[in-house]
Order: structure tokens, then C-alpha cells, then sequence
């Protein structure tokens, strides 16, 4: 698995070439396009692939964060609708995901409202999500809100799923599905109310429940007068210890790009914990999981720097976990 030296040693490669060749040495990768669709693809298909040996509870759970992609097939389509951009174009960003079912995609490129861009889809579960995706989006007509929405769904039902798993399976995966969940939390505060302006009353029907940001406090969060005050309320439910003081001025400068690496890191431990601490059982698949997550997410960026022609140690600190951040003063 790509991480330490090695993520090192691919930040310093001199091309994307080189890149691809490491990566997939008996493959070939026409571009970065196809790179990352084909690191994607074969994520998809490793967690395909223990669902065929999984029965239960656990198949349900891993069922359902397959859907994670669909919905991500979903948010590249309705962008697609949004920038009238070609049917083709848009169909050279999709991934090929179990249970995905055919869509029109020059129905939903040609369509003429919100409305008609839902109707494009086939009728089923994913139709009926979307129908309860743009109730939101209606009376907030941003693509954040939409793929927010769209988010919700996903990581109600993940913390669904995981609710009707085992104590033993629960007490290994729960503690990495809520950090993810809650890290969705901390970024509709940050970006949603601190970047956007949103108000509470557009973010609060966002809110997922079951995890260790209740509703209650992410309220408070959203009704917070600066981020600084608002993350401080939710430091030992999703990050390792107390990241930022105040400075000795009073300052509080921390932004959402550093609070979400240093949430990556805390995931990336519990990913980790939950490899270790299942032998051969569920969580060590969830476990697997979650750091190959991790790796796809790294490559992408590796890719992406290199062709941007951005330093190695620059691509280095933007990397899970992140190493570019220090505690304030």
C-alpha cells in the first residue's frame, strides 16, 4: 500500500508517465482521467469482491457503501446538467458500480430543470433519494445543497447499517463510520455557515443522526460567532486531542482545509485500529477499507500535483495523514 517512504518516493516522480507506469506497470494509462477512473474501479471492485464472501448484516453494510458511489456518479451528472457540458464528456467521468442502473445521459444533460434532471433516472432507490434530495434543494438552489443532500442520505443509511451489526462488529467499525459521518458535519459548519454564509436554518436538515455530534450540538456549532469556537465544541469527538489554543493575541486563525486534514488523520487511526483489532472478521475488511480509501485519495492527489507542476514536498504535506500541520501558537 502506498503510504510512508513510498508516498514520498511518488511525490518526487519526474512525470506523470512515470507516475502511471509505477502504479500500473501493465497497464496502459492513456492520462490522469483514466489513471484515476482505473484507481476507482479497482476499489470498487476489492469491495465487490468481499461482498461475495459476506453474508448478513455485514453484506448490507458493505451493499450500502457501494452506493457511496452511485452517489458520486449522481453529483458528476447533475454538475454535467448544471454546465451543459456534452452528454460524452460527462460520460468519461462515471464509474461502472454494482446496481448502477443505465441512465439516459443525454436525457439528463438536455434537461430543462431540477425536476427534469430527477425524472432522467431510472424509478427505483435511487430516483426516490434524489426526489428527497431536491425537497432540500428547492428551497436552496446551490449545487452544495444538492450534494449535501445527496450525502445525508448516503451516511444515514451507512449509520444505519452499521447500527444493525453486532455489539463486537459495532464496538470495531462504529468509532471509524462516525468520524467519517461527523467529519461531514464539521464541514457543512466550516464551509456551509464560515465560508458560504449560510444560515442554521438551511444547514440544520442536513444533519445525520446517530453519531457523536448530536443534533443538539450542531446547533450550537452552526450558531457559533467564529470557527474557532464552533470546532473547539466538537475537539474530542473527531480529532486526537486538543489541536489549536488560542494564541496569546486571542487569535484563532484555522480554516476548514486544516481541520479536515487533521480529521483525515484521526480516520486514517481508527481505519487502522479496526485492521488490527478484528482478525479476519468484519472490521478488518471496513478496516482495509477505509485506508484503501485513503490511498486512492493520496494518488489522486499525487496525479493531480504532478500534472499542476507542483513541488514534491508541497504534493507531501497535502497528503493523508498531513504532515504540514503544526499546532498554533
Amino acid at each position: 500500500m502506498a503510504e510512508g517512504e513510498r508516498l514520498d518516493s511518488l511525490c518526487r516522480t519526474g512525470s506523470l508517465r512515470d507516475l502511471f507506469h509505477t502504479i500500473f506497470p501493465e497497464s496502459e494509462i492513456g492520462g490522469v482521467l483514466d489513471f484515476q477512473r482505473f484507481l476507482v474501479h479497482e476499489l470498487i471492485g476489492e469491495v465487490s469482491e468481499f461482498r461475495a464472501h459476506i453474508s448478513g448484516p455485514g453484506a448490507s453494510l458493505i451493499d450500502w457503501m457501494l452506493v457511496r458511489y452511485q452517489m458520486e456518479n449522481v453529483k458528476v451528472l447533475f454538475r454535467g446538467y448544471l454546465t451543459k457540458t456534452p452528454a460524452e464528456e460527462i460520460g468519461r467521468h462515471l464509474v461502472s458500480v454494482p446496481g448502477w442502473l443505465p441512465v439516459d445521459i443525454r436525457g439528463v444533460a438536455a434537461a430543462e430543470s431540477p425536476e427534469g434532471f430527477v425524472r432522467s433516472f431510472p424509478k427505483g432507490f435511487l430516483r426516490e433519494n434524489l426526489e428527497e434530495a431536491l425537497e432540500i434543494y428547492r428551497d436552496n438552489p446551490s449545487p452544495f445543497f444538492f450534494e449535501a443532500a445527496l450525502d445525508r442520505v448516503y451516511f444515514q443509511g451507512l449509520v444505519g447499517a452499521t447500527g444493525r451489526l453486532s455489539q463486537e462488529d459495532r464496538e470495531i467499525i462504529g468509532p471509524m463510520v462516525f468520524q467519517e459521518v461527523d467529519m461531514f458535519h464539521l464541514m457543512l459548519v466550516a464551509r456551509g455557515k464560515f465560508h458560504y454564509g449560510m444560515a442554521q436554518a438551511m444547514l440544520q436538515p442536513l444533519h445525520v443522526e446517530g453519531t457523536r455530534i448530536q443534533r443538539s450540538l450542531f446547533g450550537a456549532m452552526l450558531n457559533d460567532p467564529d470557527l474557532y469556537t464552533s470546532a473547539s465544541r466538537s475537539w474530542e469527538r473527531i480529532f486526537d486531542g486538543e489541536p489549536f489554543e488560542r494564541g496569546p493575541d486571542g487569535s484563532n486563525a484555522i480554516d476548514a482545509p486544516v481541520l479536515e486534514g487533521l480529521a483525515w488523520n484521526r480516520f486514517i487511526r481508527l481505519a487502522n485500529l479496526a485492521f488490527r483489532r478484528s482478525h479476519m472478521g468484519l472490521g478488518a475488511i471496513m478496516g482495509f477499507v477505509g485506508l484503501r480509501r485513503v490511498e486512492v485519495a493520496n494518488l489522486i492527489t499525487i496525479s493531480e500535483g504532478i500534472r499542476g507542476g507542483i513541488p514534491a514536498e508541497t504534493i507531501r504535506g497535502r497528503l493523508i495523514p498531513r504532515t504540514d500541520i503544526a499546532k498554533a501558537p
